[in-house]
């Protein structure tokens, strides 16, 4: 008996150790990836690469929290070299291997040439450029406001101040000719009928001078100018501006609201420019303590790798986080038509542009109601909100 009892103990033990040197070693969850296609190199670089930046970092912050059903968050990033031709055959790709979401790009004529592919049927596009306008309810949704809200909040504040001789200057591309239309058409509300364009001029991207334009707008003796343009263009009207003796108070693209531009820029900006721009940046005036919770956390974030919050960083951050959130809800296994309900039902939710709602604002959550008009302060190196939220301006502001 004793023998068999042996035997019995020895059969089991030989039985336990076969199965711990056939069993494979545990490993940790695969990472939920999510595709991103973003301009890490060409004119829209100085974008994408801090919206990489942003996107990297949140994933820490959402592994650090828990992660996706437990699996740690990965964003797969593709360089569509600002072209977008390259931005449709990375995205041809991505819906060849059936992803459910697509995050990207950077810049407005990729988000234009991607469109078509996901329009109908996904996967989900979530475009970090803000020029365009998607169909209501469809797969493709843009991170900001649209050009209408910045131009609407924008010539408000002129009006309101008293600047209603408005000159403009903007490309010929897809996102100067979004931007006209827009001014235009909030020039058309009734409440803005004292409000008189009194120069319209245009450059191509790529010009080195826009001397003749600027002399021009000169002549038609405006308050206020909005030159729309973002990064090395913005460069060159801002140095037509000054070679022409222009300094008036001007707006220009959000797409400049980073400390690069301002390095780089330095000694060509106008004692008064303008931005029609997040909450963040005037943040010394806002009173949601809800938005001012995420915008704590984004500069906690941003800190730990060495950066600060600015609106190419926001562009970024809460459409990821917006997804990340959905996918917490539906599950790590949702599929693109379930995000795409999920997301065009979103009212309420907080993020660091304050309160998202997508019935309101179709494809975007976000409009007037979100932005603010801030100045640059070049003698602190920061800026100063100047207005409520849709441009009513602040006393003495």
């Amino acid at each position: 008996m004793k023998s068999l009892k042996r035997v019995s103990r020895l059969a089991i033990a030989l039985a336990v150790l076969a199965l711990s040197v056939s069993a494979p070693p545990a490993r940790a969850a695969d990472p939920y990836t999510i595709n991103t296609i973003l301009s890490l190199t060409g004119v829209y670089a100085f974008i994408g690469t801090t919206q990489l930046q942003a996107l990297q970092a949140l994933a820490g912050y959402v592994n650090k929290n828990g992660g996706i059903d437990g699996r740690p968050l990965a964003f797969d990033a593709s360089d569509d070299q600002s072209n977008p031709q390259v931005s449709v055959q990375l995205a041809q790709g991505l819906i060849a291997k059936h992803v459910p979401i697509i995050l990207g790009s950077s810049s407005p004529g990729s988000c234009a040439a991607m469109t078509p592919l996901v329009e109908q049927n996904g996967p989900l596009l979530y475009c970090l450029a803000n020029a365009g306008h998607p169909t209501p309810g469809g797969y493709v949704f843009l991170t900001l406001y649209s050009a209408e809200a910045q131009m609407g909040v924008a010539l408000r504040y002129f009006r309101l101040r008293g600047w209603n001789r408005v000159a403009y200057i903007v490309s010929s591309a897809a996102d100067g000719q979004d931007a006209e239309k827009a001014l235009l058409a909030a020039a058309d509300e009734p409440s803005n009928k004292s409000v008189q364009i009194v120069a319209r001029e245009h450059f191509t991207p790529g010009d080195l001078s826009v001397t003749a334009q600027m002399a021009t707008i000169k002549a038609a003796k405006p308050d206020a100018m909005i030159a729309w343009a973002a990064g090395t263009t913005a460069g060159t009207l801002l140095h037509g501006a000054q070679d022409a003796n222009l300094d008036l108070p001007t707006v220009t693209s959000p797409g400049n609201l980073n400390a690069a531009f301002f390095k780089q820029y330095a000694s060509l900006l106008p004692k008064n420019l303008y931005f029609s721009a997040a909450p963040y940046y005037g943040a010394d005036t806002l009173a949601d303590r809800a938005t001012k919770a995420k915008l704590a956390i984004l500069s906690d974030v941003l800190a730990g790798v060495g950066a600060k919050p600015d609106q190419i960083e926001i562009s970024a951050w809460d459409p990821a986080s917006l997804l990340v959130d959905a996918l917490r809800k539906l599950g790590a296994d949702a599929t693109a038509a379930q995000l795409r309900a999920y997301l065009v039902n979103v009212k309420g939710w907080i993020g660091v542009n304050g309160s998202y709602d997508f019935g309101t604002d179709p494809q975007r959550g976000i409009g007037e109601k979100n932005v603010i008009m801030v100045k640059w302060d070049g003698e602190h190196n920061g800026f100063t909100g100047v207005s409520k939220f849709g441009g009513t301006p602040l006393p003495g502001k």
